[in-house]
C-alpha cells in the first residue's frame, strides 16, 4: 500500500518537474490552481474509497460473500451516476471553482483549459475509487498497487511526450492524465471480475433500485463526504492565498506541496492497512487483534516519518532543485521549506486515526474532527499571521494538521475506553 500510495505523489512531482523547466512560471501555475480544482472535485468523492474499505472489511472479516457483492454493485452504480453528474455540471463547477482561486488572468484561462480536459475522466476516477477500495478491505493490495503503478506510469510517459514531444504545455498534461485514468479504469474492472469469480452468493437486483439498501452507506458516506470536502476546502484556500501573493509565491507552494502529498500518501499506506485489518477486526468482534493492529501501525507510522522529515532535512535542497530550475520559484521554496519538515510528525497521527476510524465506519468523529479543526485552528491562526504573509500561511497549515491529530487522538482514547468500536452499522448484516 505504501509503493501504492507514493506512485500518486511521484506523479505529481513528475508533472511539477516536468512543467517547471519550462521557459515560464504560467504553465506550472496554472496546473497548480487547475490541479487544485480537479482534487476538490474528485477527491470530494473520496468516500466512496474510503466507505467501500470500511464496509468491505467487515463483510471480509464477517466471511460474508453476499455482503461483499451486494456492496460492489452497489458502489459502482453510485460511482457511474455520480462520475456522469459531475461531467454534466463541470461548466458550473468549474466556473465556481476558478472564482474562488482567484488566479491571475493569463493562469485563469490555462487552467480553465486543463480543467476542461481533466473532466471528462470523471466516471472513470469514481469507478477506480470503488473498485480500490473494495479490493483493499479485502486485503488484495497487489492488485490496487499494479491499477496505481500502471496508471502513474502510463501518465508520466505520456506527459513527457505530449508536453516535450508535442509543445502541448499545461494542456498535455492534462490529456496525459485523461488517457490514463481511463486505461487505469479499464484495468481495474479486469482486476475486479477476476476477484469476483471464486464469491459464492448472488446480487439482489431488486436491492439496488431500492433506496432503503443504500441507507447503511449513506450514513456513513455523508460524514466523509462533507469531512473531505472541508480538507479540500482547507487545500483549496492555502493555494487561493498563495495565488494573492503572486506567481512565484503560488508556484513556490505548488511545488512544496508535492513534497508534502508524498508525506501523506506515503504515510497513508499504513492507514489503508489500517483500514482493512481494524474492520477485519471489527468484523470478527475480536477487541484484543484491534489493539494489536493500531498499536503496530502507529509504531510503524511514527518511525515512517521521522524518516521523511530527515530525508527532507538532508536532500530537500536537491529535491527542490531538480523540481525547477525557475531561480525565483527555487529560492522563495528554500525559504518555506522548514515548515514541510514539521509537518510528517504533527500529521501523521490524523492519517494514521483516519484510518482506524474509516475501518470502524465511524465517520462521524472524522466529519467533527475536521470541522473543528479547520474553522477553530486553521482559519483563526490564518486570520491573526495575515501579516507574517507565507510564513503565516504555513503556519496555519501546520496548526491544522496539528489539531487533526489532537482532536481525533482524543476521539480514539474515548471510544477505546468506552468499548465504542463496534457500535457503527457494518455491511455483514445486511
Amino acid at each position: 500500500m505504501i509503493i501504492c500510495n507514493l506512485s500518486v505523489p511521484l506523479l505529481g512531482l513528475a508533472d511539477t518537474a516536468i512543467l517547471g523547466h519550462l521557459d515560464t512560471a504560467d504553465f506550472l501555475a496554472a496546473v497548480a490552481v487547475g490541479s487544485s480544482i480537479m482534487s476538490f472535485l474528485y477527491w470530494g468523492f473520496g468516500f466512496l474509497r474510503m466507505g467501500t474499505t470500511g464496509f468491505a472489511a467487515q463483510a471480509f472479516g464477517a466471511n460474508n460473500h453476499q455482503a461483499s457483492l451486494q456492496l460492489i454493485a452497489q458502489c459502482l452504480l453510485m460511482a457511474t451516476l455520480l462520475g456522469l453528474l459531475v461531467f454534466l455540471l463541470s461548466p458550473l463547477l468549474l466556473k465556481w471553482g476558478l472564482f474562488l482561486m482567484t488566479p491571475s488572468h493569463g493562469t485563469e484561462a490555462l487552467a480553465l483549459s486543463y480543467c476542461q480536459i481533466r473532466v471528462i475522466s470523471a466516471p472513470a476516477v469514481l469507478i477506480n475509487y470503488v473498485i480500490i477500495g473494495w479490493l483493499i478491505g479485502h486485503q488484495q493490495t497487489r492488485w490496487p498497487l499494479l491499477i496505481m503503478v500502471f496508471t502513474n506510469v502510463l501518465n508520466i510517459v505520456l506527459d513527457l511526450i505530449l508536453v516535450i514531444g508535442f509543445e502541448l504545455n499545461s494542456d498535455g498534461a492534462a490529456y496525459a492524465t485523461l488517457f490514463a485514468e481511463y486505461a487505469g479504469c479499464l484495468l481495474a474492472l479486469w482486476v475486479l471480475r477476476r476477484q469476483l469469480i471464486p464469491l459464492s452468493g448472488k446480487i439482489n437486483h431488486q436491492h439496488l433500485k431500492s433506496w432503503q439498501s443504500y441507507k447503511e452507506l449513506f450514513a456513513v458516506n455523508r460524514h466523509l463526504f462533507i469531512r473531505t470536502l472541508i480538507l479540500l476546502a482547507s487545500f483549496a484556500f492555502f493555494t487561493a492565498q498563495g495565488a494573492q501573493q503572486g506567481q512565484i509565491i503560488l508556484a513556490a507552494n505548488a511545488l512544496l506541496l508535492q513534497l508534502v502529498l508524498l508525506v501523506s500518501f506515503g504515510l497513508d499506506g499504513f492507514a489503508h492497512a489500517t483500514e482493512a485489518l481494524v474492520g477485519d477486526a471489527i468484523g470478527k468482534k475480536d477487541h484484543r487483534y484491534f489493539l494489536q493492529v493500531c498499536y503496530h501501525c502507529m509504531q510503524w507510522s511514527f518511525i515512517t516519518a521521522l524518516l521523511f522529515t530527515v530525508l527532507f532535512w538532508l536532500c530537500g535542497d536537491l529535491v527542490i532543485h531538480s523540481l525547477s530550475s525557475i531561480q525565483a520559484v527555487v529560492d522563495t521554496a528554500r525559504i518555506y521549506l522548514p515548515w514541510v519538515l514539521l509537518l510528517p510528525l504533527l500529521a501523521v497521527w490524523s492519517y494514521l486515526l483516519d484510518g482506524i476510524f474509516i475501518g470502524a465506519t465511524q465517520s462521524r468523529a472524522m466529519f467533527q474532527s475536521m470541522f473543528l479543526s479547520s474553522i477553530g485552528v486553521y482559519l483563526p491562526c490564518w486570520y491573526f499571521t495575515q501579516h507574517w504573509g507565507n510564513h503565516g500561511l504555513w503556519f496555519s497549515f501546520v496548526a491544522f494538521n496539528a489539531a487533526r491529530s489532537l482532536t481525533l487522538g482524543g476521539v480514539f482514547l474515548n471510544f477505546t475506553r468506552r468499548h465504542a468500536w463496534y457500535t457503527a452499522p457494518t455491511s455483514h448484516k445486511r
